[in-house]
């Protein structure tokens, strides 16, 4: 399953609506760590297909969404369950890490 880019448009839908656990990658194309990070999300998105929806959004191009949840730094990471933001993962991290916070959510 790949990652489903999302956009102000979209936002309320894949992610506030969604009814599985939606993992959103908050990143930009000239931030280093979020190149190291992003296969890692990938290899998260193909994991857990099925269980967590994985979203990506770009905050040079969307950085209304980066205000509206106090996005300071990148790579962050989001975890949604019913529209809810319910974990965060600020900069690189091993996948281990990025694990555990997927699975702590259930």
């Amino acid at each position: 399953m790949a990652e489903t880019v999302v956009t102000l448009d979209n936002f309320e839908t894949e992610v506030l609506k969604a009814e599985e656990l939606v993992l959103v990658d908050f990143w930009a194309s000239s931030c280093g760590p979020c190149r190291l990070l992003a296969p890692i999300v990938s290899e998260i998105a193909e994991e857990y297909e099925g269980r967590v929806k994985v979203c990506k959004i770009n905050v040079d191009e969307e950085p209304r969404l980066a205000m509206r949840y106090n996005v300071g730094s990148i790579p962050t990471l989001l975890l949604f369950r019913n529209g809810e933001n319910i974990g965060a993962s600020i900069g690189f991290k091993p996948k281990s890490e990025l694990v555990r916070l997927v699975e702590s959510a259930g």
